[in-house]
C-alpha cells in the first residue's frame, strides 16, 4: 500500500484510518488527484471553502498544504473520516486551526464561496447533500464534484441541476472526471426521513438518506431477527447499528437489558435514536439512561466502564467502494475486548466471507446458529479470563491482550457513566 500522495507539486503523506491497519487500501484516489490538479491549473485563488465527503482528508490536507490558512470547512458523516482528516493534517505537520467540522445534519454557513465534493455511492444521500448547499449557497457559487468516469452520466447531472443548479463535466482524466455545477440560488427543502413498519416485530422504523436499507428490512438483518440468542443479557451492543433495527427488537426480548447503539454513520446514530424513542421502548422501573447512541470507529473510543453480555454485528464488507475485510476484523477483535467473560458476539453475514475463521482464530470457539442460501448466522463467545496468544491479519492483533473483568453496572454509557 501506498501513501506517498504527489499531484501537480504537492506531496504528502496519506494514510486510511487508522494509520496501522492493514487493509491495502490507498487513503485517496485519482479523483481526488483530478479535483486537485484541476484547481492547480486553474490557479484557484483561497476563498472560503466547503469540502464534502473528503474520505481521509487528501482533498483538506492539500488545500492546507497549498495555503496553511486556507478557510475550510469539512462536512462528513463518517466518524472514520473526521478522524482520517485529523491524523492526515498532523502527519504532514499541516494545521487543523480553524476548520469548521460538520457532520450531515449541521446547518451550513451562508459564507461559502467555493464548494469540492467527492461523489458519493449514495445518491439518495447526494440528493440530500445537494439541497442542504442549495440552502446556503449564493447564486453563482462554484461547486466541483469529483468521481469515477463511470459514474458519472446523463441521470446524475440531471439530478445535479434539479436539486442545485446546472452542470457539465470535463473530460476524461486517469478515468475520472470533474464535473462543475454553478449553484442557481434556488433553495430547496430537505428530503423527509423515510418511515416503514415492521408489523411482524410491532415496530416503526424512520431512516436518514445516508442509512442502508432506507424503506425495508435488508435481508442480512432479517435472518438476524429470526435468529436472536438465547439468555439473560443485561447489557447489549449493536455494533454497526446502521437504523437500530436489532438493538430495538433486543430490547423487547431482553427488557432489563441497557442497550449502546454504535456507527460509524452520523445519520446512522441519529436514526436510531430517533426510532428508539418513536418506538418508546424503556422499561418502566429501571434506573438511568437504557440507550446511548455512540459515532464512533466501531468501539475505538468506548467506555472502559462498558462490559457487555451481547454483541450484535452485522459487519459492512466495503467501505465506500472499496471491498474489503477490515472492518469485520476490527469489530470481531474489539468485541472480544470489550465482552465480559461469558459473553457472546452474535454475527450475521454473507456465506462468502468465511466469517468463521477469523472467529475461531480470535475467540477459539465459533458456532453456526442458523444458515440459508447466502447468509450465515454465527456466535462466538468469550470464555477465558485472560487472552490466549492469537493470530488475525489485522491491526488490531497482538501477540496478548489482557481484560479487566470487572462487572460494572450495565447503564454505563459508551462514552463515560451517566450521572
Amino acid at each position: 500500500m501506498t501513501t506517498q500522495f504527489s499531484v501537480a507539486g504537492i506531496e504528502l503523506e496519506l494514510a486510511r484510518y487508522p494509520k496501522d491497519q492493514e487493509s491495502n487500501l490507498q487513503a485517496w484516489d485519482a479523483a481526488d488527484e483530478h479535483l486537485i490538479k484541476h484547481l492547480i491549473e486553474t490557479e484557484q485563488a483561497p476563498v472560503v471553502t466547503a469540502i464534502i465527503n473528503d474520505n481521509f482528508g487528501a482533498l483538506t490536507a492539500c488545500l492546507r498544504s497549498i495555503a496553511p490558512t486556507w478557510p475550510l470547512m469539512v462536512e462528513t458523516d463518517a466518524k472514520t473520516s473526521l478522524l482520517g482528516n485529523l491524523q492526515n493534517l498532523a502527519t504532514n505537520s499541516l494545521s487543523s486551526e480553524g476548520i469548521e467540522w460538520l457532520n450531515s445534519r449541521e446547518a451550513l454557513p451562508g459564507q461559502i464561496e467555493l464548494v469540492l465534493m467527492k461523489l458519493p455511492k449514495n445518491l439518495t444521500y447526494f440528493a440530500h447533500q445537494l439541497n442542504r448547499l442549495s440552502q446556503a449557497l449564493p447564486k453563482g457559487t462554484q461547486v466541483l464534484i469529483s468521481a469515477k468516469a463511470k459514474s458519472i452520466n446523463k441521470s446524475v447531472l440531471e439530478l445535479i441541476g434539479k436539486n442545485l443548479g446546472p452542470a457539465s463535466a470535463s473530460l476524461t482524466w486517469k478515468k475520472t472526471r470533474v464535473i462543475t455545477c454553478i449553484s442557481d440560488g434556488k433553495s430547496r427543502a430537505l428530503p423527509k426521513e423515510v418511515q416503514w413498519s415492521v408489523p411482524q416485530l410491532n415496530l416503526e422504523i424512520r431512516n436518514l438518506s445516508n442509512v442502508f436499507a432506507a424503506n425495508k428490512l435488508d435481508i442480512g438483518a432479517e435472518i438476524m431477527l429470526e435468529n436472536m440468542p438465547k439468555g439473560d443479557f443485561k447489557s447489549i451492543i449493536d455494533l454497526g447499528c446502521g437504523n437500530g433495527i436489532l438493538g430495538l427488537h433486543a430490547k423487547q426480548l431482553f427488557p432489563q437489558a441497557y442497550i449502546h447503539f454504535v456507527d460509524d454513520s452520523e445519520m446512522a446514530i441519529e436514526s436510531a435514536k430517533q426510532n428508539w424513542a418513536l418506538n418508546k421502548l424503556d422499561t418502566q422501573g429501571l434506573v438511568g439512561e437504557q440507550a446511548t447512541f455512540g459515532w464512533d470507529d466501531c468501539l475505538t473510543h468506548m467506555s472502559e466502564g462498558v462490559r457487555p453480555d451481547l454483541v450484535l454485528c452485522n459487519p459492512p464488507f466495503h467501505q465506500g467502494e472499496a471491498i474489503t475485510d477490515h472492518i469485520a476484523w476490527q469489530m470481531f477483535l474489539q468485541s472480544w475486548r470489550a465482552l465480559k467473560n461469558g459473553g457472546i458476539l452474535h454475527v450475521v453475514g454473507n456465506r462468502h466471507l468465511a466469517y468463521h475463521i477469523k472467529l475461531q482464530r480470535i475467540f477459539k470457539n465459533c458456532t453456526t446458529v442458523a444458515s440459508n442460501g447466502k447468509f450465515v448466522i454465527l456466535q462466538a463467545q468469550k470464555i477465558s479470563k485472560k487472552a490466549e496468544p492469537f493470530e488475525a491479519s489485522s491491526t488490531e492483533a497482538e501477540a496478548k491482550v489482557e481484560v479487566t473483568e470487572s462487572e460494572p453496572h450495565p447503564q454505563s454509557s459508551l462514552y463515560g457513566t451517566k450521572k
